[in-house]
């Protein structure tokens, strides 16, 4: 018996629907609506795309959305000069800096100079830090967007065995805090671990971020257990010339086992964006003093 698919392109439109009666709550109240910056550097194809997505998505759920670009050759002072005057502008409630940035640019001093309460990408060390101690904050919009899948699929994950596979600072660290915080059993689990596929199959929920095209097989998969697919790996398709996206689990042998499997693409994906406009909202009303509207939850 096949997995039910877990439609991360339906929940998402959920979240915007709702993050969309927030903000307009928020405007009848309040005379403003949440504004989200988005900084662009350079002129990369994948960034552009995603930023005009996350551009018309803003504008979609009834925000401000504030688009910026600095050249490809901008020095990394120009960059930080731009962060630190977002952070420093009252209108602007959320800041999202479009990585990667170019090569010549380090990440983290430009993250680094960002306001903390405007950090909707849950990136900086502040957010890591209350993300760690357990302190109100924005969360990382991948991992939190995972979260959400399973809680969609399972509502009440408490004492499941959640096994992460991937332990980066962007998503699998999080994503093993976060599963925590609904108080799951976490392994936080590699490609050195030993035994790996023992232990994936140890996993009421399975949470897929390694960054290694269809690497979990489906006899890693724990019988009825829960699939959630972080990746996206780019990989040859059979017409020669073309390629397909692929997550980290061998989708077509996981769902043969599974109970419940997220699709790539189509998955956590979408919930990505989902969840960045929420913490756009999170960020506007704990900055601002307003009450987070019932409609957000």
């Amino acid at each position: 018996m096949s997995a039910s698919i877990i439609d991360g392109a339906m929940i998402a439109a959920d979240v915007r629907k709702s993050v969309a009666a927030a903000a307009s709550a928020l405007k009848a109240k309040h005379g403003a609506a949440p504004e989200l910056a988005v900084l662009l550097v350079g002129e990369d194809p994948a960034s552009q795309v995603y930023v005009r997505s996350k551009v018309k998505q803003t504008e979609e759920a009834g925000m401000r959305s504030h688009h910026l670009t600095l050249p490809a050759d901008a020095t990394q002072a120009q960059v930080i000069e731009k962060v630190r005057a977002l952070s420093a502008d009252k209108n602007v409630d959320g800041i999202l800096v479009q990585l990667p940035l170019p090569k010549h640019i380090d990440e983290q001093a430009v993250l680094a100079a960002l306001d903390p309460d405007k950090d909707v990408d849950g990136l900086t060390e502040v957010s890591a830090g209350r993300l760690v101690l357990g302190k109100p904050g924005l969360r990382p919009c991948t991992p939190a967007g995972s979260v959400i899948l399973a809680k969609r699929t399972t509502p009440d994950l408490a004492g499941a065995h959640c096994v992460v596979v991937g332990r980066s600072i962007l998503v699998g660290k999080p994503a093993a805090l976060l599963f925590l915080a609904e108080n799951c059993t976490v392994t936080l689990a590699h490609s050195k671990t030993k035994d790996l596929p023992g232990l994936c199959r140890s996993a009421d929920i399975l949470v897929a971020a390694i960054g290694r095209p269809e690497m979990i097989k489906g006899d890693w998969v724990k019988p009825g257990g829960m699939v959630i697919d972080v990746g996206i790996n780019r990989v040859p398709a059979s017409t020669p010339g073309k390629t397909k996206l692929v997550g980290d689990v061998a989708y077509a042998e996981a769902k043969e086992v599974a109970g419940a499997i997220t699709p790539v693409p189509g998955g956590v994906g979408p919930m990505t964006i989902a969840c960045l406009l929420r913490n756009t909202v999170l960020a506007a009303c704990a900055r601002r003093g307003w009450e987070v509207p019932a409609a957000l939850g």
